[in-house]
């Protein structure tokens, strides 16, 4: 079977960023056990979503922020979309992701969490090795799938 895996890293060695804090993430294309990285996907922004660099809390967009209707975004958690508050709406970081099987960061926002959970995406919040982290996850949906592909075929 055949999935993609994206994955937060400053440095395309280590598994590092918060998603929010995320401009791009590395995709993996995964067959059976082996991975590969196939691209470097750039998070889609708006005028809107970015807060002004004021508002800026120990160098990280978004961070320590409130944009006026009780949310404060904390370090790129956000209530929805990538860099602060939107009153709770889809973020486009999370849509631009949607044809990934998981998603590997350090730290993700509940919120954006929910919208992952809802497209059946898993969400692996995780500080080590890309190499590391992706051997152990890959090797956990293999198991998956052959357990899925073996009940299928017994049921045939």
């Amino acid at each position: 079977m055949r999935y993609k895996i994206a994955v937060a890293t400053s440095d395309g060695v280590n598994v590092d960023l918060h998603f929010g804090s995320a401009r791009s993430f590395d995709i993996y294309t995964v067959d059976d056990t082996d991975f590969l990285k196939i691209e470097t996907r750039d998070v889609p922004t708006s005028d809107d979503q970015v807060l002004s660099s004021t508002n800026n809390v120990g160098g990280e967009t978004g961070c320590g922020t409130n944009n006026g209707n009780g949310c404060n975004s904390g370090c790129g958690t956000g209530c929805g979309s990538k860099n602060g508050c939107d009153n709770g709406g889809k973020s486009e970081a999370v849509e631009s992701l949607s044809d990934c099987r998981c998603v590997v960061c350090k730290k993700i926002g509940r919120n954006i969490l929910k919208q992952f959970e809802r497209k059946a995406i898993s969400v692996f919040d995780i500080e080590m090795p890309i190499k590391e982290a992706l051997e152990k996850i890959v090797a956990y949906y293999y198991k998956i799938d052959e357990r899925k592909l073996k009940f299928k075929n017994q049921e045939e």
